[in-house]
């Protein structure tokens, strides 16, 4: 299922997207912050169990040393969503080898088994850090073999757990896979992906922010499930056939799930998926969480760039009824 997506990617980005390809949250999704609570916090800031997983993949042909990079990882100051007293502490650990991503607990909606499967390469918590504030912390280095071999997964690929295990504050962050320890150096032909992703939505209703899941040949319908969107706005589909197909969007503290038919002529191409808030702008501050799922109720992985390139609605396609 995979490898076909792998190749896709191939064709279309390694040489002229890397950059774009490397951030999380990419470029093309416009997103501000990934978000994750501490272990006291309360779900209705938007995060439903305090734990983020982003994977990268590495192509086996790399063979010099990778760095993955966060922004901000301290809790306290500038980006960060304070609560009360600054109290949390957000573990953040790099996993390879065997079942890293493998282990179907590291790709499932919740935390229940194994999720933090692998070889656990290397770890730090941080608490309020004001060295760290609005700066980037380097793991690593890395050799690209320390991450578990999956040519599905289009190479090496390594696991980034990051969970809040204390206090109630909101961590907010970027992560980067690099070549350098000191700069963003683009790792080239890598990617980023993700099977739940939790995110703080932009306060201004005029930006846009999006996720690029893929579908590939089995893909017949897929569900989509939210948390905690506090009814702010819309979601909507396009699509090489869909102009605008409306998804559920959750109240606060609420879950929401709506689901959608695959048009044949969707296969082996991206989905963007749009996100927009009231055009009002009155919810600030707004962490949501969202998932898809595949008719077989695997979840389906978000891309840091949309394989293919962001899709545009065809007139006479989106009309095309299946037999």
């Amino acid at each position: 299922m995979i490898s076909r997506i792998v190749l896709i990617f191939s064709c279309f980005f390694v040489g002229i997207a890397s950059m774009e390809a490397q951030p999380v949250p990419g470029a093309d999704e416009n997103i501000p912050y990934l978000v994750t609570f501490g272990s006291d916090g309360e779900k209705a800031w938007g995060d439903n169990d305090f734990c983020q997983i982003i994977f990268f993949s590495v192509p086996k042909d790399i063979t010099t040393p990778v760095f993955i990079r966060v922004f901000d990882a301290d809790i306290g100051g500038v980006h960060d969503e304070q609560k009360s007293d600054w109290n949390t502490k957000s573990f953040y650990g790099i996993y390879g080898g065997k079942n890293a991503c493998s282990n179907p607990d590291a790709q499932k909606s919740n935390l229940d088994g194994s999720y933090d499967s692998g070889t656990l390469l290397a770890t730090k918590t941080f608490g309020q850090n004001d060295d760290l504030d609005n700066k980037w912390y380097s793991f690593g280095p890395f050799n690209p073999t320390e991450g578990e071999l999956l040519p599905d997964f289009g190479g090496n690929v390594f696991k980034v757990i990051i969970e809040g295990t204390q206090g109630d504050d909101g961590n907010m962050y970027h992560l980067f896979l690099s070549t350098s320890k000191t700069e963003n150096r683009p790792v080239e032909g890598a990617f980023a992906f993700y099977f739940k992703y939790k995110f703080r939505m932009h306060d201004n209703p005029k930006e846009i922010s999006h996720i690029y899941p893929y579908i590939d040949d089995r893909v017949v319908a897929l569900k989509q499930t939210n948390f905690d969107w506090d009814s702010d706005g819309v979601i909507r589909v396009i699509s090489v056939a869909k102009n605008g197909e409306m998804m559920k969007v959750s109240g606060d503290n609420q879950w929401a799930e709506s689901r959608h038919l695959i048009n044949k002529n969707e296969k082996n191409t991206s989905l963007d998926i749009q996100m927009i808030k009231e055009q009002s702008g009155s919810i600030k501050s707004n962490n949501v969480v969202i998932y898809l799922e595949n008719q077989f109720g695997e979840l389906m992985p978000f891309y840091s760039v949309p394989i293919g390139g962001i899709p545009k609605y065809k007139y006479s396609i989106g009309m095309t009824v299946d037999e």
